[in-house]
């Protein structure tokens, strides 16, 4: 099921405290922004009712953004190369999980891999960027080749959807606006397994790292507004 967003009131007045204004960002240049969508492949969409529930609203942007000049980039997790390799983050794996929780998640998420596969409700465009990340953040150093391709690319504006909102989309979200690039999560493309943290993610990057917007939002203002 969709997520039932309401930010709390406190959140609110803290950034009207902070900056004036609700939104940070008036307008984006469509041919200077990417959607990046995080994580939304079968191992962790199949499943969960909330993951496969933003499917329509993340092609609905995408596909807004193409006709306007955009791009959009997805991204995947992949912590081991086959399925016998040792895992590309041991310390997350040999110390937070149990080890049959720890297998699971390795070889959920194996290079090439069906667990890795965009999920099946998702429509990617031939021109679209792919890559894989190997940490929750696709920006922290080592983790993808997302930044240099975005760079190259002339990217400066980013619309970050999938999932999970508080852990992949949340760490990316930061990451990214302290490499100087004008974030936005969208809040009705990102999903979580509960309400509470799909809401704690969201309340996080909107005070101090980026704006929050809902997909009919960034295609009808911020991304058409002059």
């Amino acid at each position: 099921m969709p997520h039932n967003v309401e930010i709390p009131a406190y959140v609110i007045e803290r950034i009207m405290a902070k900056r004036g204004r609700l939104h940070v960002f008036d307008h984006f240049d469509a041919s200077k922004t990417a959607l990046v969508v995080i994580d939304m492949q079968n191992f962790f969409v199949a499943d969960v009712d909330s993951a496969k529930s933003i499917c329509p609203n993340i092609n609905r942007l995408a596909a807004a953004l193409r006709a306007q000049g955009g791009h959009v980039a997805w991204v995947q997790m992949e912590l081991a190369d086959s399925a016998e390799a040792p895992s590309k983050w041991s310390i997350y794996h040999d110390y937070f999980f149990t080890a049959a929780k720890r297998d699971a998640h390795k070889q959920g998420c194996v290079a090439g891999s069906d667990g890795v596969k965009v999920y099946k409700d998702l429509i990617v465009d031939p021109a679209d960027i792919v890559t894989h990340k190997r940490r929750f953040s696709a920006f922290i150093q080592g983790s993808s080749d997302l930044h240099d391709r975005l760079q190259t690319m002339g990217i400066e504006n980013l619309l970050i959807a999938g999932t999970v909102t508080n852990f992949c989309c949340e760490t990316s979200a930061r990451d990214a606006m302290m490499l100087d690039y004008r974030v936005v999560m969208v809040s009705d493309a990102c999903a979580a397994r509960y309400d509470e943290d799909h809401i704690v993610g969201l309340t996080s990057v909107w005070q101090s790292f980026g704006d929050v917007r809902a997909v009919d939002d960034c295609i009808q203002n911020l991304l058409h507004s002059r």
